[in-house]
Order: structure tokens, then sequence, then C-alpha cells
């Protein structure tokens, strides 16, 4: 189980916004590559960045941004928001990011990820967000019409390294994490799952490593450690004590 630090660009800052709202966003860093700098650290071994301007846009955005956390780290990235076709996805991976995650494309244009996860195994994940069980594209601005599962389940045996499942309505809200859906959506793919949306403290880390939630592969924690409700040192170390005990 890996627990992913967030960092969301937005105008070249670390913002954090409730339920995917451009509108509704808080700044808690001007500097990102120091905030990269601070989750190393922390311990932490995966960094989670979004380029929230760029997911609207449907274009990388924040590339200057993310290019300076690039420089300042060794663990490895993922990056979300505005990778739309193969030549991004080249662009970034050739530029140092670890896995790119398709999100819109990966809806609209599920040969894209096939063709991605073919050329590049294990580099590219699916960001399915959902708004009452059906994904969200066009940076959460739109809802489509399929299930995540449906979604998923398109690219079962096409190489993808990970669906990161989000539940919009507790994004940045602090809710604690809808582990029943994310659950459901592992039991029903062979795809490993992370969960995203809503991390709030640590029992959230207590209920990742619970038997249920065996077959998720990590989640994605946001503004609880922005504004120290999760404690980055007591979760990292409930996790290397999980493994140790496995």
């Amino acid at each position: 189980m890996i627990l992913f630090p967030a960092i969301d660009l937005k105008n070249g800052q670390c913002v954090r916004l409730e339920q995917g709202d451009m509108a509704r966003a808080t700044v808690f860093n001007l500097d990102p590559s120091a905030q990269a700098r601070a989750f190393a650290a922390q311990g932490f071994e995966y960094l989670h960045v979004v380029d929230l301007d760029g997911a609207f846009a449907g274009k990388p955005v924040n590339a200057q941004a993310v290019e300076g956390m690039l420089k300042v780290v060794t663990m490895p990235v993922q990056l979300g928001g505005g990778i739309r076709d193969l030549a991004t996805v080249e662009a970034w991976l050739s530029k140092g990011v670890a896995r790119v995650i398709i999100g819109t494309a990966a809806v609209r244009d599920p040969e894209l990820v096939k063709n991605a996860a073919k050329q590049f195994p294990g580099r590219v994940a699916v960001g399915l967000d959902a708004r009452d069980g059906k994904v969200a594209v066009q940076g959460w601005a739109e809802t489509s019409e399929v299930t995540a599962l449906e979604i998923a389940q398109r690219f079962e045996d096409a190489g993808v390294a990970a669906i990161i499942f989000t539940d919009i309505a507790r994004d940045g809200l602090l809710k604690g994490l809808n582990l029943d859906a994310t659950i459901t959506l592992a039991d029903h793919i062979s795809i490993p799952v992370i969960a995203s949306g809503g991390f709030a403290s640590i029992e959230d880390v207590k209920a990742l490593l619970l038997p249920r939630a065996k077959k998720l592969a990590g989640a994605i924690a946001g503004r609880a450690l922005y504004d120290g409700r999760l404690d980055a040192a007591a979760a990292l170390a409930l996790i290397r004590n999980a493994r140790a005990a496995a």
C-alpha cells in the first residue's frame, strides 16, 4: 500500500479544491518544488501531481512547475491533467515522469490508453473521477453517462498500471475515503486500484490496512496533509509496520 501525497497545480501554485470546483481553491504553497521537497523529506515514496488548468484546457498548462519538481525530487512522480494524446504522453515520460494518468481521454478515446499502455508498459494509469457513480470529464466540468466500472473494464488486459478512483463528492472535504465504492471496483477488475477523494485522518490509513482493502494499491492524500489533520510520520510508520508484518 502506497500513500501518495498530492500536489494540485493551478496558476503555477500548489492548491486544493473542494469537490473539483476551481472557484473553491485554497492556495497552500506558492512554490510547488518546495512542497515536493517537503514531501520527500517526510519520507513519502511516490508523488501524485495534477495539472488542474491542464485538465480544463485539454493540454499541459503548468509544465514549468512540473519540470521544476522533477528536478528537485528523486522519488517517482505520477502526473495527470491535460494528457489527451500520445505525443503528450511521450513528452512527459521523456522528461522524467514515472507514470502518466489519462482521465478524460480514457472516456472519449480508449484507444489512446490502449496504445500508450502498449508502448509504455507499466507507465500509464487511468484516472476515473465519479460523481454519483458516473464518470466526470474535462476537469470534472462534465459528467458522462458511463460508470467507473464500465470504463475500467475496457482496459482489462491492456497493460494499464493502475486505476485512480476519485469520489468527487468527497474530494477536498475531509469526509474520509469512499472505501466501499473503491473496494467494489477493485473486486471486479484485475488492474490495481488507488483510492482518492476525501482522505481525512489516520483512521483512513487504518481502514486501508484492513484485510477488506488488501486489493487496493494505495491512496492519495491532499488537504489532510496540508492542514495537519494527517500526521505524515505516523501514517508512514503504520504502513511500514503493516508491510513488515505481511
